[in-house]
């Protein structure tokens, strides 16, 4: 059976189309509050480490936890801990609204990253239920689309945001990511979810949790291949975390002409339109899937040159700059989707919301040190964004080319 095209999945499977909707309207509010924020830090403190510290804080949210969500994602109903997460990431919005100075950042900071601990439970519960409402030879397109939702989303989200606070203000863009939370959650409500319980999961919380926890590390120990490809994710974010999070961030801050909030907006457009367009573009022409966990590496390096290009031409023009951070996270885009696949075909769903959640971690790890690197550098030497770009860059050309030599054992793993 061959699998379906975008539109033909979405109209036929009700339960995905549920799924999808609600995920993309909760992205597209998550936007509006990432360019809220941080406009916010620049405007009260102009402080470059506290925007790298932003991003640190939020990844160590999303990070320290995965362990235990992982664990609720294999033990309770997965439609029910998205419920949960969207309706308290609604309120947590909302408290956005009392910051009024410097004084508020810490707190501002601190709340950010608790709503993406919420967003992790989120994210883990929805990746480990996504082979439960599609069939397998639907994933590949179930998890391009996701991805080129969740890029269109940060486009329109982040120009919207832009446009948003540029003429409205912080509080009009942490409204409207309350309601769509809201908004998504009621697209969950009538989802039917499929999913398989493990009986070891029966019994007291706490006594079974670390032994649990240990089951699902087990189990990416004892396939060579699914430990490689559980580490694709944080060799991009190894260098990507300050490239994406901290430079670009900066680039949109200095554009001239705009005002700082549209050109965050405008970056990240550029940053969702290639996460988008590769997942796509690798659907349709790397179709060999035994190839791609050799394919992951060159994916990185691919990215990592196309930001080298963006440091080296950086004062050639602004179009020009936004046409290679589209090349950039095409690669990246593709590497993301290319091993999330790998993982929900290869895993058993009884531990797949334990494996995500330990390829959350790792990643959330890697973007979060380069996140703090980056701002630390750009505060206190006298490293510029150009600099910073082509040192962030060639460090990311050597994470995919170590990828790529790392050949695990296959013997005993299975195949794709």
């Amino acid at each position: 059976m061959s699998s379906r095209g975008y539109v033909q999945l979405v109209r036929e499977n009700r339960d995905f189309r549920k799924l999808w909707i609600a995920a993309v309207i909760s992205m597209m509010g998550e936007w509006f509050n990432t360019i809220a924020l941080f406009f916010l830090i620049l405007e009260y403190t102009g402080s470059e480490f506290l925007l790298g510290m932003l991003f640190t804080v939020r990844m160590a949210g999303f990070a320290l936890l995965q362990p235990i969500i992982g664990l609720m994602a294999d033990r309770f109903n997965r439609k029910w801990l998205m419920v949960s997460s969207n309706l308290a990431q609604a309120v947590l919005a909302l408290c956005f609204l009392f910051v009024n100075d410097s004084s508020d950042i810490v707190w501002m900071i601190g709340l950010s990253g608790l709503m993406m601990v919420l967003h992790g439970v989120y994210m883990t519960a929805e990746r480990a239920a996504l082979p439960n409402v599609v069939d397998e030879e639907d994933l590949a397109t179930a998890n391009a689309l996701d991805a080129a939702s969740w890029s269109t989303a940060l486009c329109i989200g982040a120009m919207l945001g832009g446009v948003v606070v540029s003429v409205w203000g912080t509080n009009a863009a942490f409204i409207i990511d309350s309601l769509t939370f809201i908004l998504g959650t009621l697209f969950l409500f009538n989802l039917n979810l499929p999913q398989t319980i493990d009986p070891s999961m029966k019994g007291p919380w706490i006594s079974t949790a670390v032994g649990n926890i240990r089951k699902g590390w087990a189990r990416i120990r004892g396939q060579p291949s699914l430990f490689r490809i559980v580490f694709a994710k944080a060799s991009w974010n190894v260098a990507g975390g300050g490239l994406a999070g901290v430079y670009l961030v900066l680039l949109g801050a200095n554009v001239e002409g705009f005002g700082a909030a549209f050109g965050f907006g405008l970056f990240f457009f550029a940053r969702g339109v290639g996460t988008g367009l590769g997942p796509i573009i690798a659907r349709s022409v790397f179709q060999n899937q035994e190839r791609w966990p050799a394919l992951i590496g060159n994916l990185i390096v691919v990215s990592g040159l196309f930001y080298f290009l963006v440091g080296a031409t950086l004062d050639l023009s602004l179009w020009l700059t936004v046409v290679l951070v589209i090349m950039a996270h095409s690669a990246s885009g593709a590497n993301w989707v290319l091993s999330t696949i790998m993982m929900q075909q290869w895993v058993e769903d009884e531990v797949r919301g334990r494996v995500f959640s330990a390829d959350m971690l790792i990643l959330s790890v890697a973007f979060s040190s380069s996140t703090s690197a980056a701002g630390y550098l750009m505060e206190n030497t006298t490293l510029t964004i150009q600099q910073g770009m082509l040192i962030f860059s060639s460090l990311m050309v050597v994470s995919g080319i170590v990828f790529s030599t790392w050949r695990p054992n296959d013997a005993e793993s299975r195949s794709v």
